[in-house]
């Protein structure tokens, strides 16, 4: 096909219309579109469309059991037993009524209370991870959002709608399986309105308001209004004979969950209980973490925390998430397959380097982690304080193993350096190396050869460890200008091989200047020499 029959007439108008904003003429208008002949679909485009039929062809056969689902999340997310039967039981709640409608049109009439999910615990105890592992099990469109998006600019309106809008999207426009998605809305809590300044919070009322509607059963319009190039690129599509696209997305069959740490409430669910235990208050422990409340909540806490009766009760399905002691982030780090250390390990293995971890540092690593009070997150911080200077010095090294022990956790600066005393022969062979490469480097760029002196090798490793700089780095500052002036070399004496001396390290524009004038000199010479030769011919 020439490009003339693949020339897109969307942007084409979108041209013409750029011109006339910019002309201000009302006589100009716009060429007719002609449908242009269409190529076959390309082949990933075939097997996306195979891979989207497999996914409806499953949630219409929907079979699975909620122990099943708890036992798939028991994989990946250590502890939160209850949250996983409540995700267990209401996502196959909601999926086998999806297939029973499917199956009995006349049941999709009938009135149906979604399973809504609010998720509720502090940060990083894996209520993200929860959903998203459910999401790829099932295989659904998986859409996740910040609440904050919404709140901190001030949307009150239609725009809360692009949360349906991005799992249509995610779903490659094909609108059957978006409206079986999973929309999942995190800090649900920083919606909250204020009551305690004279009058709701309107910016986080009006999120809910608008949320709310969608948790039910609306209709979202597709192509924003403010979307001006979506809806052209639709009706360019209808006019091309493609398939036609759904203009509106029901929201009946779309699971919602949010989710968010609630500090505040499990705070005020503790003194509502201690209000109701005349007498025995005092005996509570200050020390105890207020997160243990957060399952203890009622919808009377929701609502004085600042929720709309009619949004949280569109979250009928609660469940409070627990926090995660050390011992928990210990056995997150042995047993799950979403470890972190495990994209330590590949972080690693792209140097061709890989390392062994005791038990003791596991725990040291959990402990320190459980410090941080972000929950799983905080492995990550800790690890990355251990291995960031490991990644970056024994990359440039020949060192393939080490053991990370617990004192390696605690000091890791004093680990690293006891590993590179004890392997001095992998640093300087790695450094060695490198001169090699930047031998092949230089005569890809330049056409010229060089051969390194044994002892300008040494000094120029010397100089690498020394300053602590890569060898590459030291022969560009080093031969930064060979290149031009053993060229001229070259050109006067037809030599393409160079051998570097300890002289050309130590000091090498003295050096270079002198194999010049070396050559300079030797070329006259020879010219010299010619002349008398045949001056004594004639």
């Amino acid at each position: 096909m020439s490009d003339k029959d693949t020339k897109n007439p969307f942007e084409e108008i979108q041209k013409q219309l750029q011109e006339i904003l910019k002309s201000n003429n009302p006589n100009v208008t716009i060429s007719p579109f002609v449908p242009q002949r269409q190529a076959a679909p390309p082949e990933s485009t075939k097997e996306e469309t195979k891979e989207q039929d497999e996914v409806l062809k499953r949630i219409r056969a929907f079979n699975r059991k909620p122990k099943e689902i708890r036992d798939y999340l028991d994989r990946f997310v250590i502890r939160q037993d209850e949250a996983k039967k409540v995700l267990s039981v209401a996502i196959c709640d909601h999926y086998n009524h999806i297939r029973q409608c499917i199956h009995e049109p006349r049941l999709a009439e009938k009135e149906y209370n979604k399973q809504n999910i609010l998720l509720l615990g502090p940060t990083g105890v894996g209520k993200t991870y929860l959903m998203r592992n459910i999401a790829k099990l099932i295989g659904v469109p998986f859409v996740k959002a910040d609440a904050t998006k919404f709140s901190e600019t001030g949307y009150v309106g239609n725009d809360v709608e692009d949360l349906v809008r991005d799992l249509y999207k995610l779903s490659d426009s094909n609108a059957e399986l978006a409206q079986y998605g999973i929309i999942y809305i995190d800090e649900i809590d920083k919606i909250a309105s204020d009551n305690s300044i004279g009058g709701k919070d309107v910016s986080g009322r009006g999120v809910q308001i608008n949320l709310l509607k969608l948790m039910e059963d609306a209709d979202v319009n597709l192509f924003s209004p403010h979307d001006m190039m979506g809806q052209m690129q639709a009706m360019m599509d209808m006019g091309r004979g493609g398939k036609k696209r759904e203009r509106a997305l029901s929201t009946k069959n779309i699971l919602f969950i949010v989710s968010g740490a609630f500090e505040k409430l499990a705070e005020n669910v503790r003194k509502r209980l201690d209000q109701g235990q005349i007498g025995f208050s005092s005996t509570r422990k200050d020390e105890e973490n207020d997160s243990h409340f957060l399952s203890l909540s009622e919808t009377r806490d929701f609502i004085e925390y600042g929720f709309e009766p009619e949004f949280i009760g569109r979250l009928p399905v609660r469940v409070a998430c627990e926090p995660l002691s050390k011992e928990d982030l210990s056995q997150i780090l042995k047993n799950s397959e979403g470890s972190i250390l495990d994209q330590y390990r590949r972080d690693f293995k792209g140097y061709d380097i890989d390392f062994s971890i005791t038990d003791e540092a596991i725990l040291e690593i959990a402990d320190r982690a459980s410090r941080e009070r972000t929950g799983a997150r905080g492995l990550m911080t800790i690890l990355e304080k251990t291995f960031r200077d490991f990644k970056f010095e024994l990359s440039s090294t020949l060192i393939h193993n080490f053991e990370v022990t617990t004192d390696t956790v605690k000091e890791p600066h004093k680990a690293l350096k006891d590993l590179l005393l004890n392997n001095p022969e992998a640093l300087n062979e790695f450094l060695f190396k490198r001169v090699e490469e930047f031998k092949t480097e230089f005569h890809d760029k330049h056409g010229l050869d060089l051969d390194f002196a044994e002892d300008a090798c040494a000094k120029i490793v010397e100089l690498a460890v020394k300053e602590d700089r890569s060898t590459s780095s030291i022969c560009e500052q080093l031969f930064k200008d060979y290149e031009h002036g053993l060229k001229i070399v070259g050109r006067n004496t037809g030599q393409t091989r160079f051998l570097i001396t300890l002289e050309a390290v130590d000091n090498p524009d003295a050096e270079l200047s002198k194999w010049v004038v070396e050559s300079i000199k030797g070329k006259e010479d020879s010219t010299k020499d010619k002349a008398e030769k045949l001056e004594n011919s004639q």
